[in-house]
């Protein structure tokens, strides 16, 4: 079985985000990260070499296939700041109805810019995801 690519490294995730050319973006990441920082009490941690990450849990799917994954995390991308929701989106439609504009994958939640959305409702968000994560996963992994 393939070994996952998207780990976590000790990059500089000041350093990180200092890099990214889009100076709103890098604002918006640096926002949300002192955000994922409280709400996690952990430290940053860049996954991957582009995805800014906190926590960890270990994962096991019916097919057999492992793997510890960030519990929530970030990522300044070129086209949006993409906030990854682990516990997946689809379970918040009360809060994503009140939060503003945005996309979404299964797991992401893609914005243009923190001003298009309700950071108050982006924190609900990211703290029931958290909860959940928890829930599920109640025990934090090292990766």
């Amino acid at each position: 079985m393939a070994e996952l690519k998207t780990r976590p490294s000790d990059e500089d995730v000041d350093a990180f985000i200092t890099s990214v050319e889009n100076e709103k973006r890098r604002e918006d990441c640096r926002t949300v990260v002192r955000m994922l920082s409280r709400l996690t009490g952990e430290q940053p941690r860049i996954w991957g070499g582009s995805i800014i990450g906190f926590g960890s849990y270990h994962y096991e799917y019916e097919s057999g296939r492992t793997g510890t994954w960030m519990r929530i995390g970030c990522s300044p991308r070129k086209k949006a700041l993409t906030i990854y929701i682990m516990s997946g989106v689809d379970r918040y439609a009360e809060l994503l109805s009140r939060l503003g504009k945005y996309r979404t994958g299964k797991s992401c939640l893609y914005v243009n810019r923190l001003e298009d959305v309700d950071l108050t409702v982006l924190e609900e968000l990211a703290s029931a995801s958290l909860e959940d994560m928890r829930r599920r996963y109640p025990e934090q992994r090292d990766a």
